[in-house]
């Protein structure tokens, strides 16, 4: 395999994607095989830090739907990306990759507050940081935590762990004859209203040059092969 392109990348998973087959809560198998993607990046030699959304345990704006008040229903989702965080701080430890979660709500029991330059440190000791809580602040998406927390951590790359290997002209398991494409501009994704990453997300990105990489979470081996700029992804920067 190549040399990987990227010294320090983000990964950003959905809670869904945490879910493997079932339909609400953790499946452990799910979290232990990206933790094993995970620890073969660290393998190349490329630093790794991780946002996981909420949504296999709540949604806030599902919440916020159904009569609660926004701002709650979204404190309530960031309080479910801590407990992912820390379900993938066990499944990377076990795999001895010394590990940190940052909330950027403080619950100094259970984890870190985020500060972004003891943040920074961990990366260059080694260890593999997860940015949970999302920014902190309700109407904000786990994808635009991802955006700001890669752009504050100097990653060279926000990687988007997707259930599909790329981005879609439309839901490719919806619509037979949906379109992938290789590459796209920022400008392109919010024209066309591409669901991708939120407006906030894909603009945060735009702003400070971090190419976003759209792939398929279940593929073996899938991180490191576009790490080296390899397997079947797209690719968003630049318009």
């Amino acid at each position: 395999m190549a040399s990987p392109l990227y010294r320090r990348v983000l990964l950003k998973c959905s809670g869904e994607a945490l879910m493997g087959e079932g339909e609400y809560g953790i499946d452990f198998g799910t979290v232990d095989r990206i933790a094993e993607e995970v620890v073969a990046a660290r393998a190349m030699g490329v630093q790794v830090c991780l946002v996981l959304g909420g949504g296999n345990i709540f949604r806030g704006v599902s919440g916020a739907t159904k009569g609660m008040a926004r701002a709650s229903a979204d404190y309530m989702g960031m309080l479910a990306t801590v407990i992912n965080g820390l379900a993938m701080q066990h499944a990377l430890e076990t795999r001895d990759v010394e590990t940190r979660v940052m909330s950027a709500i403080p619950m100094a029991s259970v984890c870190e507050p985020y500060i972004r330059r003891r943040a920074v440190r961990h990366l260059e000791k080694g260890r593999a940081v997860i940015f949970a809580a999302g920014t902190g602040n309700p109407f904000f998406t786990t994808d635009t935590a991802a955006a700001l927390r890669a752009a504050e951590m100097g990653c060279d790359a926000l990687l988007k762990g997707t259930q599909v290997d790329g981005v879609y002209s439309a839901d490719p398991k919806k619509v037979k004859d949906a379109v992938r494409y290789e590459t796209l501009g920022y400008m392109e994704v919010l024209s066309q209203d591409l669901k991708v990453m939120d407006a906030s997300a894909i603009s945060l990105a735009r702003e400070n040059k971090i190419p976003i990489v759209v792939f398929s979470l279940h593929e073996p081996g899938a991180l490191a092969r576009v790490l080296c700029g390899e397997g079947r992804c797209t690719i968003i920067q630049g318009d």
